[in-house]
């Protein structure tokens, strides 16, 4: 069953926020939770998945500005940031959330690591040099940028997208120091194993039979939802971590704390699941 979340009552009222991959998966999880807290939100996607996301607002009531292309295409980064300017005349806070999904290893090209670099951490990296810019202006902001539990351990066939996740986590550091005397808050989260689009593809769509065989990675014994990641990304957001600023928050249903005896039920020592 896929939990819901209690919005808390215009927390983000007045506010405006750009969240990048915006129509599927995480990102859309982050605009609809924010919408429904109040903020104006603009949204980025793949032209490709534009009217779907357009789509899914609408069911949820809301029409948030869409505005699609390709952000490996540094033009884009600058009519994103533009646009969210022009529709409400500030910008509050950024979701660096899309990223492409390239995993390979020992076969990987220049073009493999340069897509995922290009729509991963230099996408990033530029939309919030542009963002606070315009944050300035309204005396701050925050940024919270969408990592992984691959930015920290190794994973098989994994080199570019965990190299490109890895990068994330030390310009989340830098970029929360140089824009600190801004006022401009910077931070990260890394989901574990979310039911995304890409992840119900690999599973068929049969949830319930592969919910447990990933789970078993996790400490809750099973898999995440991207409204369990949008709840964590708004704290960060919010005034409610006004003191927090360059650091990594784990959604990762306990990911990262396993040991190789994973939940334990294959092992016989006392005391153990």
């Amino acid at each position: 069953m896929t939990p819901t979340r209690t919005p808390l009552t215009d927390r983000f009222t007045g506010k405006v926020a750009l969240v990048t991959g915006g129509t599927h998966g995480i990102g859309h999880a982050i605009a609809l939770e924010l919408l429904r807290e109040g903020a104006a939100v603009v949204v980025s996607g793949l032209p490709a998945d534009a009217e779907d996301g357009r789509r899914a607002f609408a069911a949820a009531g809301f029409a948030p500005l869409i505005v699609a292309g390709d952000l490996a295409d540094e033009k884009f980064c600058a009519t994103l940031v533009a646009a969210a300017r022009e529709q409400h005349g500030r910008l509050d806070y950024l979701v660096n959330n899309a990223f492409s999904f390239v995993a390979k290893g020992l076969d990987a090209t220049r073009e493999d690591f340069l897509r995922s670099f290009n729509v991963g951490p230099f996408a990033f990296a530029r939309l919030t040099q542009l963002a606070a810019e315009v944050m300035k202006a309204s005396g701050g902001g925050a940024v919270v940028n969408v990592s992984s539990i691959s930015a920290w351990v190794a994973q098989p066939n994994r080199w570019t997208y965990n190299m490109a996740k890895g990068a994330v986590a030390q310009f989340t550091r830098c970029a929360a120091l140089d824009l600190a005397p801004h006022h401009i808050r910077v931070n990260s989260v890394s989901p574990g194993w979310i039911w995304t689009r890409e992840v119900d593809k690999a599973a068929g769509g049969d949830r319930a039979a592969y919910d447990p065989v990933w789970g078993q990675f996790h400490m809750l014994a099973r898999m995440g939802h991207p409204v369990e990641i949008a709840g964590p990304v708004l704290f960060l957001l919010s005034d409610d971590a006004s003191f927090i600023t360059g650091t990594d928050l784990p959604v990762d249903g306990g990911y990262n704390g396993l040991g190789p005896e994973g939940l334990g039920q294959n092992t016989k020592i006392a005391g153990s699941r």
